[in-house]
């Protein structure tokens, strides 16, 4: 009886339209088809097996936890996952990847290896639609497993001999040194002709050599290569290929608080994780990724730049309408489990930095120019202009009244310097001179009404004695220098107030005299993104030895594969949050580039 792991106990597979969560006992846990923001057929990871499942490893008791992998890693630089086991009889390895589609059949290959003696296994294939709700009809076509539902199929092909018990289909097989048995499951429309028969092998080294390829265009060759690269690879694997849109992670409702409510899905584009994950990009050597995502952000907002989204979907659609799907029983019971994400209305004025921040970014890399960027990136402006000092749910999407919060303000000002910048370039016309006056206006607002004297620092929200730790981002965005004493009080004040007693660093207060401004029950773990930021405003301000050994001790925080979720718990010593998250491997990234040129790393 397998029981969901923890979330670090998990790998992803991916072929950049959809992902899978690979266990450390063989067991595929979650996979939606054919979109990240599909149905899931297999949601054992919100639920229990009941909700559908892949277990492939060898054989055991059906009475007992099936045995943990002994070795796991990628290989190479690439998505392609190998899994050991030592068992009494032998050694077996099992390689699990999706290959890049030149289809519209997502196919999830499972390769069954032998490497020493004689080893009894089983695959044990539980497909449940709908996020575990719907029981497909399971039936043979030409020698081929279907299962059939509604809208979807899904085919299994292999060479073993399956069987079907408790509307499960097994596979009972022994292996031998050299032995290679392949399993594939494809998806294909269920009114279609059925997808071509898999070539596992040929699949293999096609996504192998698709890896490799692409990792060639690293630029990053510090000494933090190893954890860059696998977080690039994790960010290219959020990527929708169809349309350049990325996700902020392929799964829904892992929990930030574990047994709470603090559950929602991420398998949507945030305008502000992909801005950001674009920019790391662009520092490494991805242009491409960056031009697709350009193109994107063009078609979502259309011409209705002031009705801008924080989020779309992943094609750019707009409505993403928030449901509860009641009869899972969530990650260790963290309930509810959500679908869709009924933030993407909010107001969130920091999104218009981040945005044209990434297009600034895009035009200083000698990305090809692209009029409508421009365009855009002006009427973004004008927008602006008439609505800035609005107060709006801020970064971190508050379900609580609306506020001023000053991070907000400050990415406000980002998105007009930078726009002005583009004007002084010569690439774009506008009134210039009013813009500078508005520049100057918002940073004055931001440094009188944000900034508590008594205590040298930056508060979270006009008129509030918190902290929040976007307020991190203030040296790093240009609003003020690194050795303004108003940054190095605001970053010291958030290592007092906001850190946990391992140095990681919290998103705000959850608890206090300023309670509920998230209008949120519960608790959350040290959010990770915040803790790169504060190793980054170290580095700045001249602390580097110190930052360096928080960077460090983030790294620590990954899993055997290199991946991490939004948060750590400090009090469970565990990750939290949905898995893996791109605003928390885009910091990696720039923290591991900016103390590589500082020279700020150990032996």
């Amino acid at each position: 009886m397998h029981v969901a792991g923890r979330i670090e106990d998990y790998a992803l597979i991916g072929d950049m339209q959809t992902a899978a969560l690979v266990c450390r006992d063989g067991t595929v846990d979650w996979l939606c088809l054919p979109r990240f923001d599909s149905h899931a057929v297999f949601a054992g990871l919100l639920g229990t097996e009941e909700h559908g499942f892949w277990r492939l490893g060898p054989a055991h008791a059906p009475e007992a936890q099936p045995p943990a992998a002994a070795r796991r890693t990628y290989r190479g630089d690439s998505l392609v996952l190998e899994s050991e086991w030592d068992t009494p009889r032998g050694t077996v390895r099992v390689i699990d990847f999706m290959p890049p589609r030149d289809t519209d059949a997502p196919q999830l290959v499972r390769i069954v290896e032998g490497v020493s003696g004689r080893v009894p296994m089983r695959s044990a294939l539980r497909m449940r639609f709908s996020y575990g709700r719907v029981v497909p009809w399971v039936h043979k076509v030409d020698g081929r497993t279907v299962a059939v539902a509604g809208p979807d199929s899904v085919w299994l092909d292999t060479s073993a001999e399956t069987f079907g018990k408790d509307l499960t289909t097994y596979s009972d097989f022994t292996v031998a040194p050299g032995d290679r048995i392949a399993f594939t499951i494809s998806w294909q429309p269920s009114h279609k002709e059925p997808p071509a028969l898999p070539e596992p092998e040929a699949a293999l080294t096609a996504t192998e050599t698709f890896w490799r390829e692409w990792v060639e265009h690293c630029t990053y060759h510090g000494p933090y290569r190893e954890a860059v690269v696998r977080s690039l690879i994790t960010l290219k694997a959020l990527t929708y290929a169809p349309t350049g849109g990325i996700v902020a992670a392929p799964t829904t409702s892992l929990p930030e608080d574990i047994g709470g409510s603090r559950n929602w899905d991420y398998r949507f584009t945030w305008l502000r994780d992909a801005a950001i994950t674009l920019s790391s990009l662009l520092r490494t050597g991805y242009r491409e990724e960056a031009r697709a995502w350009r193109e994107w952000l063009l078609r979502a907002v259309a011409g209705d730049p002031e009705n801008l989204q924080i989020m779309y979907g992943i094609a750019g659609e707009r409505e993403l309408g928030e449901t509860e799907l009641d009869w899972l029983p969530g990650y260790e019971n963290s309930q509810p489990v959500r679908a869709g994400n009924g933030a993407a209305h909010q107001l969130q004025l920091d999104v218009y930095g981040e945005v044209t921040e990434a297009l600034h970014l895009a035009h200083m890399t000698g990305l090809a120019r692209n009029d409508y960027a421009s365009l855009l990136q002006l009427k973004l402006i004008r927008y602006l202009e008439t609505h800035w000092d609005q107060p709006d749910e801020g970064i971190w999407e508050v379900r609580g009244p609306r506020r001023h919060f000053v991070h907000s303000k400050v990415m406000v000002w980002v998105a007009v310097d930078r726009t002005i910048k583009l004007i002084e370039s010569g690439d774009a016309d506008g009134p210039l001179e009013k813009w500078r006056e508005l520049r100057d206006d918002i940073h004055r607002d931001v440094c009188e009404k944000g900034y508590d004297k008594e205590r040298n620092t930056f508060t979270q929200s006009y008129g509030s004695k918190e902290l929040d730790a976007s307020l991190l981002l203030i040296p790093q965005m240009g609003f003020l220098p690194p050795d303004d004493k108003r940054v190095i009080g605001t970053i010291e004040a958030i290592q007092r107030e906001l850190s946990t007693s391992d140095g990681f660093i919290l998103r705000y207060p959850t608890s206090g005299d300023d309670a509920g401004v998230d209008g949120l029950e519960g608790d959350e773990g040290a959010f990770l993104a915040c803790s790169f930021w504060m190793a980054d405003d170290l580095a700045m301000i001249g602390r580097v030895d110190e930052a360096r050994k928080l960077f460090e001790k983030l790294l620590a925080l990954r899993n055997d594969l290199g991946l991490l979720a939004e948060e750590w718990d400090p009090r469970l010593q565990r990750q939290v949050g949905n898995f893996p998250q791109a605003f928390s491997h885009v910091p990696l990234i720039d923290t591991a580039l900016r103390l590589t040129a500082s020279g700020a790393y150990g032996g």
